[in-house]
Parts: structure tokens; C-alpha cells; sequence
């Protein structure tokens, strides 16, 4: 536990020391303050689903850049080496990676609870589709940071590990546009795969055990990828 927890620090303040993390951050606010006003005034309908929905495909290109470096610079300084070498369990590197990456996403959406805060003070919000939101923002924000993981842990430079990242989630996103070209039953599967299908009942407030299962599944298998990975090398 204590190895974990050193090596837990040892990422986070990696992540923090780092201006990407402050820039991604920022970059985040600004497009989603900027929405929420536009909107707020807009429509003066006191809602967070328009900025909930907008905070997913933010997530979707920002996660890539989060997790392009967990393993592929580590392998590029050759540090990677040393880091398997040391007291520590390939299941304690991924996890504590993981959390310190997740912590950078966790800010970022408390950071925005201003907004559901100032709908409070000015109108009267529908605080079901608020609460599903942040619960579904977490639980994707999960599952692309495993899959970005995992995909950095198979590849040695950062930008093919970004890029190929970022491909993956646009296509889990997009599978249930696609599956409604596909004839019965392959339709019904491919829109069960996709991110889009089983974000969308959390932003507007529904709470299914299938959708938590869908996240839970891939966040451990984007984990369980990222130990075999390494446990191949």
C-alpha cells in the first residue's frame, strides 16, 4: 500500500507539474462557460443538459491527451524499464496512473459546478438530469481514460497513442448512427456498444443498472488490457 500510494503522488504531481494539464483545463472552462451563458440566455430555461452533453465531447478529445503520455513516454525516456523493475505490481502501476489521470477530469468537473450552483440562485433546476449528468460524466470519463491507458501501454509514441485514442472514442461514440444502418439483430448490438447510447439516460436523469454495467465493463477491461500489456514486457 505504500509503494502504491507513493507511486500514486509520484503521477498525480507528475500530471499537475505539467502545464498540459493546466491548459486542458482551462481550454475546458472557457468552451464550457462560454455554452452555458450563450444557452442560459438563449433559451432562459434553467438546464444542464445542453452543457452536459457539450462536457462528453469535450471529453472525448481532451482524454486522448491525458493519457497519450501515461505509457509511451514513460517507454520513449526508457523509464518504463526501471518502473517494472521496481517493488511494485503491474496492477499498482495502472491503478495509480488511472486515479492520477482521472483526478485532472475530477477537477475539471467540480470546477463546473458553478453552473448548476448559479441555476439554483437565479431559477428553479430540474436536479435529477444535474446529478445523472456529473455520475455519467464520471463514469465515461472512466472508461476513455482505461481505453486511453490501455492504448498507451501498446504503442511507443505519444502521438500515435493520442491518435489512435481519439479514433476509438469518436467511433464508440458514433456506433449507434451506424447501427441503424445495419439490418435485425446486428443493429440492436452495434447501438449496445456505443457510448452515446448509454451516456444519454444519465444526462437526462435516468439511472439504469445496465448503463452502470456497460462503464464498469470497460473500465476494467481498458485496465485488464493495460496489465497484460505490461506484463508482456
Amino acid at each position: 500500500m505504500n509503494n502504491f500510494t507513493t507511486l500514486l503522488a509520484k503521477e498525480t504531481k507528475a500530471l499537475f507539474t505539467s502545464p498540459i494539464a493546466y491548459v486542458l483545463i482551462a481550454v475546458f472552462l472557457l468552451l464550457m462557460g462560454y455554452t452555458f451563458t450563450a444557452y442560459l440566455f438563449i433559451s432562459r430555461a434553467a438546464t444542464l443538459i445542453q452543457s452536459v452533453f457539450q462536457a462528453s465531447i469535450l471529453l472525448l478529445l481532451i482524454v486522448p491527451v491525458i493519457t497519450m503520455r501515461l505509457f509511451a513516454e514513460e517507454r520513449r525516456n526508457g523509464t518504463l524499464e526501471l518502473l517494472l523493475s521496481s517493488p511494485v505490481q503491474e496492477i499498482e502501476i495502472v491503478l495509480a496512473k488511472f486515479l492520477a489521470s482521472m483526478s485532472v477530469i475530477v477537477v475539471m468537473l467540480v470546477l463546473t459546478l458553478a453552473y448548476p450552483i448559479t441555476l439554483q440562485i437565479f431559477g428553479n433546476p430540474d436536479w435529477g438530469p444535474v446529478y445523472g449528468g456529473y455520475i455519467g460524466l464520471l463514469l465515461l470519463s472512466g472508461a476513455l481514460v482505461a481505453i486511453g491507458l490501455a492504448i498507451s501501454a501498446l504503442t511507443a509514441n505519444q502521438i500515435v497513442a493520442a491518435t489512435v485514442a481519439l479514433g476509438v472514442f469518436l467511433l464508440l461514440w458514433m456506433l449507434d448512427s451506424l447501427g441503424s444502418l445495419l439490418p435485425d439483430p446486428f443493429d440492436i448490438f452495434v447501438v449496445n456498444l456505443s457510448l452515446t447510447a448509454h451516456f444519454t439516460p444519465f444526462a437526462t436523469g435516468a439511472l439504469f443498472l445496465s448503463d452502470f454495467g456497460f462503464f464498469s465493463t470497460l473500465i476494467l477491461l481498458g485496465l485488464l488490457l493495460s496489465v497484460r500489456a505490461l506484463a508482456r514486457r
